[in-house]
Parts: structure tokens; sequence; C-alpha cells
């Protein structure tokens, strides 16, 4: 192991009965001490979290909250193999998101009323779904849009992977099939075992995904409401890209803020909603800038420090935040800087790819084992291809349609719904805007709107001459697909296909069955 690129044995660091690495990936003197003291941080921030009463009746009540043990591991995991700018653009940006979701995980178990708090500590909070779109909120200065879905599921698969796999076998438990998405299914299941913290005003669901998103959120309205918090349905077209649904959409977002006025007494500001605009423009802006970048020889800002940062911040933050748009820009200033310098991420990279499809939430460090193991340059993958418009800053009615448009653009619905161009015409246009020669692309095997597209993946990617890689998972369930498995489909493909040898091959078999 060493100071340069590619010079690292990463595979030793794994040990098939532990939960960590054997020991600290060494980096050479500077970035190695860069990264112990950046994870000093990150164990603080978990130390500081503790402090607080309730937080640790939190960590006590809610059988999902042991994960949150793993949030050290799961940034090291995904900074595998960096140097230089690119381990300094990981860190900012994880760190940043792991400190958000602690004041997420604070907030919610200050107004819980499983821990003992009254309904009135959570009267300014308006809940929102897991995949669901909150720009909604920036026009209430004095609500908050929170997501339990997001602290208690989402995050959770991200740190450990089979931390959804008991609630899973709770709603299957209950009757529902086991073909269904886990996504939704794991929501039903934690508000059947009794582990959905209960706070808030009132709720705003969406027809986020699917069909089985909309089962889920059958589930928790009834949980809701049994516990006094009306739920409103904001229902966003599936066709979203014909202008005819244009106006049924923008009455959507209009029906939607009536009911959080009718409920909370709080009026939509406008004034606040356009500062949050200015601030979702800026991450659209700085997002196109690295996206400039990446069509060169030389990105910068790709794989996992782009992946989960960008869909936080767009779906999640939506300008509410100031520190994302902060962020944003010295990302940018760091990414241009190493561009001039042609830094690069891996010794070697044979093969420029786009990650496709809806990826599998329990190994999303997959991206990294790519480069460092194949050489395979994960550009961007299809949850990053959101909205990047520009959306207005002193226009009202406008910003009524560009909420809508928000809405309907929402991370893997933009993809899964709105027709075949949105979904396979895009992907090709991509790769030659990007010049990209191998589509890594997501089989997930519950996913009804993705499956009964695989032949005209297949066929198009002939005429097109792309090197396309199936890589299958069930998205949170680790024991249908293990992490391994989805290493061999790539490994099976680059070996039998293209005849290529890793570029370290000591990550190319491994045993990591019981690490975090």
């Amino acid at each position: 192991m060493g100071k340069a690129i590619g010079s690292s044995q990463l595979g030793k660091l794994y040990s098939g009965d532990k939960k960590v690495f054997k020991h600290r990936e060494w980096r050479g003197i500077r970035d190695t001490w860069y990264d112990y003291t950046r994870w000093l941080g990150i164990m603080a921030m978990l130390g500081k979290f503790m402090l607080h009463p309730k937080n640790v009746k939190g960590f006590f009540r809610y059988r999902w909250m042991q994960n949150y043990l793993a949030v050290p591991m799961m940034i090291d995991k995904h900074s595998m193999g960096l140097r230089g700018t690119q381990l300094r653009i990981c860190r900012e940006e994880y760190d940043l998101v792991a400190s958000d979701v602690a004041k997420l995980l604070t907030k919610i178990f200050s107004m819980d009323q499983n821990l003992g708090a009254s309904p009135e500590a959570s009267k300014h909070v308006v809940l929102m779904d897991e995949n669901e779109m909150t720009n909604i909120m920036c026009g209430f200065p004095n609500l908050e849009g929170l997501s339990w879905e997001t602290a208690s599921c989402y995050v959770c698969v991200l740190l450990q992977g089979d931390a959804m796999t008991h609630y899973l076998d709770v709603v299957q438990e209950c009757g529902m099939p086991g073909d269904v998405c886990p996504m939704p299914a794991s929501e039903a299941g934690i508000c059947i075992d009794g582990d959905m913290p209960i706070f808030g005003k009132c709720a705003v669901q969406c027809n986020t995904t699917c069909d089985g998103s909309l089962m889920g959120n059958g589930v928790i309205s009834r949980a809701l409401e049994r516990n006094g918090i009306p739920v409103h349905q904001l229902a966003t077209p599936l066709r979203h890209t014909e202008p005819g649904v244009q106006e049924y959409a923008a009455q959507e977002v209009r029906n939607a803020i009536k009911f959080i006025e009718e409920q909370t007494g709080e009026k939509f500001d406008w004034d606040y909603y356009f500062e949050c605009a200015k601030r979702i423009n800026i991450g659209a802006r700085e997002c196109s800038e690295w996206l400039e970048i990446t069509k060169t020889d030389y990105p910068q800002v790709v794989g996992n420090n782009i992946l989960l940062y960008r869909e936080t911040e767009y779906m999640a933050i939506a300008g509410k935040v100031p520190a994302f748009a902060t962020l944003d820009k010295k990302i940018t200033k760091m990414a241009t800087e190493a561009y001039k310098n042609k830094n690069m991420l891996a010794k070697e990279y044979r093969h420029r790819a786009v990650i496709w499809g809806v990826q599998s939430q329990f190994y999303t460090d997959f991206v990294a084992w790519l480069m460092n193991c194949w050489g395979i340059l994960p550009m961007f993958d299809m949850l990053t291809m959101v909205s990047l418009d520009p959306i207005s800053e002193d226009d009202k009615e406008q910003a009524i349609y560009d909420m809508a448009h928000q809405y309907e653009n929402m991370i893997m619905r933009n993809r899964t719904h709105g027709g075949y161009e949105v979904l396979l015409d895009d992907l090709w246009r991509y790769c030659e805007e990007f010049c990209a020669d191998m589509v890594i692309l997501w089989e997930h095997i519950a996913c009804k709107a993705l499956d009964g597209m695989h032949g005209m993946f297949e066929q198009q990617a002939r005429e097109h001459g792309i090197k396309l890689v199936w890589v299958n998972h069930d998205l949170y369930d680790p024991r249908v697909i293990p992490r391994k498995n989805l290493r061999q489909d790539v490994n099976r493909y680059m070996r039998s296909v293209l005849r290529e040898e890793p570029l370290d091959p000591s990550l190319e078999d491994y045993d990591d069955t019981n690490l975090w």
C-alpha cells in the first residue's frame, strides 16, 4: 500500500469474519492523516449525538437504530482507493450528509410520541415520503418537511446491507408476496412491527415510483391516520413528458399547498421559496459543471462522489440548507483545479461506463469496486440524471409549474415512468455525449417497471456498439443475491467476453459476507 493511486491491494483489507476492515487504508502520510482526522470527526459527531437523552432512548427503542453504528465504516467503503482531491471531495460530501442525517434523527426523537413527546411538539412538522421531492416545503419557513422513512429505512440499508431483512420477514408473514419491491415492503414492515416514530401535524404522500410504493403508502397512511395525523395524496402524472398533463401536475401542487395551509395555519411564503429556489439553481448549475468535466478525459466528480450526494441534495435538501450550496461551489473549485492538473481516480481507465437502472441500495460502494478492480470509470448513474433545468426565482405562477416539474422528475420515477424515451433513448444519448463505451445495467429483479425492457436494452446496445453488463440484485435484500454475486456478474463478463485482467487482482474474489 502506498501514496500512488492503484498501488494498494485493497482486497487484503477484507476479512470474512469481521464487520470492519482489518486496518485503515494507507494512502501516504498526507492523505492517510487527512482521512484519519475526518474519521475522528465522524466519531466525535456520533459521540455528540448520543449525549442527547432522547437520542439514547431512540437508540434502544428502535431496532433499525443499531445500523447507525456503521456510519464510519460506510464512509470508509465509499472512499476506498481515493487520493488527493477526490478523497477530500468524498469526505466533504459524506460528512455533510452524515451531519444532516444526525440532525434529522435528533429532531425525530425530540418529537416522537413513542418516546414520551406530546403531539404539540411536532405541530410544525409535515411528513414527507422517502422518495418524494421536498421542494413544496420551501414556501413554509416556519414548518419542517421530515421523512421518518429516510432515517429508519433508506439510510439504514446504505449503512448495513441486511438492515431491512427483519422487516421484510415481518411484512411477508402478514401475507405480502415476496416478489414485491423491498423498499416499500420494508417501510410497511416497519409500520407493522411498531417501529415507526409517531410525530407530525400532517403528511403529504406521493405516487413516487411504482405500484409497490402505492401499496406501502396505504399501510403507512392507515398507521398515521390511526394516530390522528391526516394524510394528503399528491398524485403526480406518470406520463410526465407530455405537455397535456402539466396543468394537472401544477394543480396537484396547488392542492398540496392548500392542504398544508389548512392543517397548519401557515401561509405559503413566496420570499422564502425564491430564496430556496436560488440555492436549488446553484446546485443544478454546479452539478452541470461537474458533468461537463466528466465529458473530458479527466473526470473528477464521478462514482460515489456524485451518486448519493446529488440525489440527497436534489430530493431531501431542495435548497433549504445553505451549507449544501456552499459545498457545491467548493467542489466545483476543487474539481476544476484537479482537472487542470490532470488528476486520475485510478491508475488506468479501461472503460467509461454509465450506471443505469435502479441501483442496489445494500451495495452502493459497488461503483468504487468497479473502478478499483477493473478500471471501469463509473461516470454517473440513472438517479443522478434528474432535472438540472433552472427554475424561476421571481415568477409565482411559473414556480408552481417548476415544483410540478421537479415532482415529476423525482429519482427513479423520472426514468421508470414517462415512456420509452426517458429510459432508453436518453441512455444512448448520454453514452454518446459522455463518450461511454459501456453500460452497467442494474437488474432489480423485483422491479416490474424495468424487467419488461430487458430485450430492448440488449437489442439497442448491440445497435449502438455499447458493451452491456447486467448486474442482478434485489435492492434491499442481500439474502436473495449477495454482494459477491454482483461482483461475479462483472467478473464473468470482463474475463469471458472482454478477456481482460483486473487492475487489482485482490479485489476480484474476496469474502465480505459479514462486512457492514
